[in-house]
């Protein structure tokens, strides 16, 4: 297996991106579009071999009584040894515990087939090695898994059920017992002291929520065609991956705390086209580490294109952090629809002292907003009211063209640190009709408007 550098090195173009250097005025660079086909050549799909094998050979049986976490351990084991090839689930609805990839092997639903996850936290045992909301820990395993793999695909038809609901994992979020929140603040805390990874040792008896779908440390990931719902929190969760493709994906999950849809972190190379999301969190958000574990790892989210995709109910339609650390830049999203009562915001960049890192070189266009609920394009360097700390983000260089947004309570929410403003902010050519309320911004240098129509007013200004 490749080392995380290697992988990165081997992106052409794509070379490990350091903290951009000081605090200068930065604009979008107007030809930062000119990258696009270039990110775009490098990200293909993998192939497999064409061999097939359907888990109901190994003993599964889709009744959605019997357990089949063995058949789908014995059919992955098979396929690989045989040198990949598919790993087949037909239609009919099929009950079991973790599912772990292994290289050169697709996971391929049928119409009509459904995994239907266990509820019983024993059977995400033993402990993986995985990331809770950017910070690394030994944990729950995640429903699909697959960890330091290469050629890894979950394709076809089907529908991955996390089955969470108010009883089952959702209820770990809140603060009666059982609670995540004790837990999380012990992880925090080690991972401030630098307590080892494999030390930091959760699972049972504890209250971290699993992912559904968590890729860690993969090369050449390929998620296609499937409908994903009811994660106990993020849905689809890329993890220092390079050559990710996520294309045609529903996300249908609106109801659970932190049901984020697509969250790539720390990853290079990557495309989400042609997918809609309807969630309880963030629909795509971008991350890249918290805090000092993310000082730690270090590694940044680098050439992530978005590309018409629809996304409905949900924090942000498409966001960048709140977990930032590592770095974000080249960042690409395009001819999106973004529409709902419960939308909450369409574009969103969210960060702050404690999380440091940068969000450099943002890039939207074409992008239609029906209604959201707060501000259409928010960047916001207070996330958790937290304006002042020890590691001040570096966020600008934002770029938003030819946006139409119909009804929202305002346009614009950017909101910098004393002493650290947003730098570098520039919208062109866009229409926001229907505005309920003032915009808020400040602590912002570098806004630059130009043909921007608010509530039939044109509002041009910066240089």
């Amino acid at each position: 297996m490749k080392s995380r550098r290697s992988f990165l090195a081997a992106a052409a173009g794509a070379v490990l991106a350091p903290q951009p250097a000081g605090r200068a005025e930065a604009a979008p660079d107007l030809d930062g579009w000119a990258r696009v086909p270039g990110i775009r050549r490098r990200i293909r799909p993998p192939r497999f071999p064409r061999r097939t094998f359907p888990v109901t050979r190994h003993g599964a049986v889709g009744d959605g009584t019997a357990m089949c976490t063995d058949a789908f351990r014995q059919a992955i084991a098979a396929c690989a040894a045989a040198g990949g090839g598919r790993v087949l689930v037909p239609a009919g609805t099929y009950l079991t515990g973790a599912i772990h990839l292994a290289d050169n092997v697709e996971l391929h639903l049928e119409a009509g087939a459904t995994i239907r996850f266990s509820r019983d936290p024993a059977d995400y045992l033993p402990v993986v090695h995985t990331r809770y909301e950017g910070v690394e820990l030994m944990n729950y395993s995640p429903f699909v898994y697959a960890y330091e793999r290469e050629n890894v695909a979950i394709t076809g038809s089907g529908t991955i059920d996390g089955r969470a609901d108010a009883t089952h994992w959702w209820d770990w979020s809140g603060d009666p017992p059982p609670s995540e929140r004790p837990d999380k603040n012990l992880l925090a805390a080690m991972a401030e002291q630098g307590v080892p990874v494999a030390e930091r040792v959760f699972g049972a008896g504890h209250y971290l929520r699993p992912n559904l779908i968590q890729l860690y440390r993969c090369r050449n990931v390929l998620i296609e065609g499937v409908t994903v719902k009811d994660s106990p929190m993020w849905n689809i969760h890329p993890v220092l991956c390079t050559n990710v493709t996520i294309r045609e994906v529903t996300v249908d999950s609106p109801n659970g705390p932190n049901n984020d849809g697509c969250d790539p972190e720390s990853c290079v190379d990557v495309l989400i086209e042609r997918c809609e999301f309807n969630t309880g969190d963030d629909c795509v958000a971008i991350k890249a580490g918290k805090n000092a574990d993310g000082r730690r790892v270090n590694a940044p989210s680098m050439n992530v294109l978005v590309d018409s995709c629809v996304m409905r109910d949900g924090n942000g339609g498409v966001t960048i952090g709140s977990e930032t650390t590592g770095g974000v830049r080249w960042v690409y999203a395009w001819n999106c629809t973004m529409s709902s009562p419960r939308l909450e915001r369409a574009i969103r960049v969210k960060t702050n002292p404690d999380r440091g890192g940068y969000v450099r070189d943002v890039y939207f266009r074409d992008i239609t907003v029906g209604q959201a609920a707060d501000a259409v394009i928010e960047v916001a360097l207070n996330y958790e009211n937290k304006d002042t700390g020890p590691y001040f983000p570096d966020v600008g260089a934002i770029d938003v063209r030819r946006l139409r947004a119909g009804r929202a309570p305002r346009a614009f929410n950017l909101i910098g640190n004393p002493g650290n403003p947003i730098r570098g902010v520039r919208v062109a050519d866009s229409v926001f009709e229907e505005m309920a309320e003032d915009d808020v911004v400040r602590g912002v240098t570098g806004l630059v408007l130009r043909e921007v129509w608010i509530n039939g007013r044109r509002v041009d200004s910066g240089g």
